[in-house]
């Protein structure tokens, strides 16, 4: 429903609302109060044991599925170069689809549920070094280099927020606590959680994983129901836009345009996916009808991927013809996720 209302208030459908862009900024805080929500009901304990699922799993789906879509682009007329970077960039899901459609399902704590939160949480790590790699690949990488500062200082950082943060952030929520004023104690979780996610974005990472990291140190304290009831509201609004602002990204001129090329690669990257993360999943010990739903929780382009095509432009790896048709495929498959999941509950029932 958010995808379609977009569609029809966006530029290239009713033109309601013309500046996008700026809007998807706005609707980006949603994604981080989201991660937030689920720091909170993450304690550190069972963040630790899902390890295994971060950086065992994570990596084998961002790796697999990032050859595979390699291959693919080749195949699709790209260089080898620029076939590599698509690969990588369209390996990474979307944090706040998925993550949304899991929750909504009920099936965050089951094994394909935590298996996928993982596999995200990982791709949010990955997002760091493929910042960092997309200049190097472009004409101009001899001129440029990897410092130990940039390496060192978001490294820094993080350690300051995970082992200072918990005390800190504690006893601003106290202090504000006292106040015995609601406001100021939304307020102040609503500053805990953007000023985290705004602090290591400037070192260089991602601001959903700042707030996430916010959310597992307050996940012990005394404010954590608190705080989610606080937060709730500001997330659903935030996301809802988000989901908007996507359907408002999409351009039905390159559709109309280009139809076969977008159709094509839609398919290749919600297939290529599905069927690698079916294939991981059960490697990982899932059942067939856990790994399907992975696959399909799973199967999207991620909204990392506009801003990763921003950057490949930019390094001249890739054309601008080229990172606007991929952008419109990532958009499509975000449209298809849900539809997926509709048609798998459908089959799941008429089986019974």
């Amino acid at each position: 429903g958010y995808l379609l209302a977009g569609v029809i208030v966006g530029p290239w459908s009713l033109a309601v609302i013309g500046e996008v862009e700026q809007i998807m900024h706005v609707a980006e805080f949603g994604v981080i109060l989201l991660l937030f929500v689920i720091g909170l009901e993450l304690r550190p304990r069972r963040l630790w044991a899902l390890r295994k699922a971060i950086f065992g799993f994570g990596s084998a789906q961002v790796l697999v599925c990032a050859a595979l879509l390699t291959v693919f682009s080749v195949l699709t007329g790209l260089s080898t170069t620029a076939a590599v970077v698509a690969g990588l960039v369209l390996a990474l899901s979307s944090t706040a689809f998925a993550l949304q459609l899991i929750a909504e399902r009920g099936e965050m704590t089951t094994r394909w549920g935590r298996a996928a939160f993982g596999t995200l949480l990982f791709q949010d790590l990955a997002v760091v070094p493929l910042l960092a790699l997309l200049p190097l690949l472009g004409p101009q990488a001899g001129a440029q280099g990897v410092t130990w500062s940039g390496v060192l200082l978001p490294v820094a950082v993080l350690l300051l927020v995970i082992f200072a943060g918990r005390f800190v952030l504690r006893q601003v929520l106290r202090v504000a606590a006292r106040s015995h004023v609601r406001e100021i104690l939304t307020a102040t979780a609503l500053l805990v959680a953007f000023g985290t996610a705004f602090l290591l974005e400037a070192a260089g990472l991602s601001m959903a994983l700042g707030a996430f990291i916010a959310g597992v140190l307050l996940a012990d304290s005394e404010f954590r129901h608190q705080l989610e009831a606080d937060i709730e509201p500001f997330k659903g609004l935030l996301l809802g836009l988000f989901f908007i602002s996507v359907g408002m990204s999409l351009n039905l001129g390159l559709l109309t345009s280009d139809a076969a090329s977008v159709v094509l690669l839609v398919c290749g990257i919600v297939a290529i996916k599905l069927a690698a993360l079916f294939a991981l999943g059960r490697w990982h010990g899932l059942d067939a009808r856990e790994s399907i739903k992975l696959g399909i929780a799973l199967s999207q382009g991620g909204e990392f991927a506009f801003v990763l095509f921003t950057v490949a432009v930019a390094a001249g790896v890739m054309s601008v013809a080229q990172v606007e048709l991929h952008s419109v495929a990532v958009s499509l498959s975000m449209v298809v996720t849900p539809l997926l999941f509709i048609a798998y509950d459908r089959c799941s029932v008429q089986s019974q």
